[in-house]
């Protein structure tokens, strides 16, 4: 595999004269709050379902749920908590060879921890577990506005 493809910082080389200007992390504290909600959101569902189908063992819904959140969370954390996005005054550089410039940004969205980075060309990327989703968003607006100056 492509070590450029696996990593999860910022690969992409650097034009000349350009410089990261911020630096997007995600936050520990927000991955673990997200996945216990979405934990709550998988139990509530798995016993749903189980009462539904009339199963007299409605709990076992919650344990499959709650289960089958914590091995998924366990599973990504390491590559998740290890993504970057880097901000320089013309492109967004991301995990795994991704590259935005900021003149192509089409849209910009917030949605739970994550801010989604829509490209003209429809290509999406999301900047998950900010902490601050809000001003992760304003400083990407501000550097396109800076940008088309």
């Amino acid at each position: 595999m492509d070590s450029a493809y696996s990593s999860m910082t910022p690969s992409t080389p650097l034009m000349a004269g350009e410089s990261v200007q911020r630096s997007f992390q995600p936050s520990r504290a927000i991955y673990v709050r997200d996945h216990k909600w979405l934990a709550v959101a998988a139990m509530v569902a798995g016993m749903w379902i189980l009462w539904i189908i009339g199963n007299s063992h409605v709990w076992t819904g919650a344990v499959g749920g709650l289960a089958a959140v914590a091995v998924r969370a366990f599973y990504v954390a390491s590559d998740e908590l290890a993504a970057r996005w880097d901000l320089t005054v013309s492109r967004l550089l991301g995990p795994q060879g991704r590259v935005v410039p900021l003149s192509e940004i089409s849209r910009l969205r917030t949605f739970g921890s994550a801010v989604q980075v829509v490209a003209s060309n429809g290509d999406k990327h999301l900047i998950k577990y900010q902490a601050d989703r809000n001003a992760t968003k304003a400083a990407i607006e501000a550097a396109m506005h800076r940008g088309a100056i």
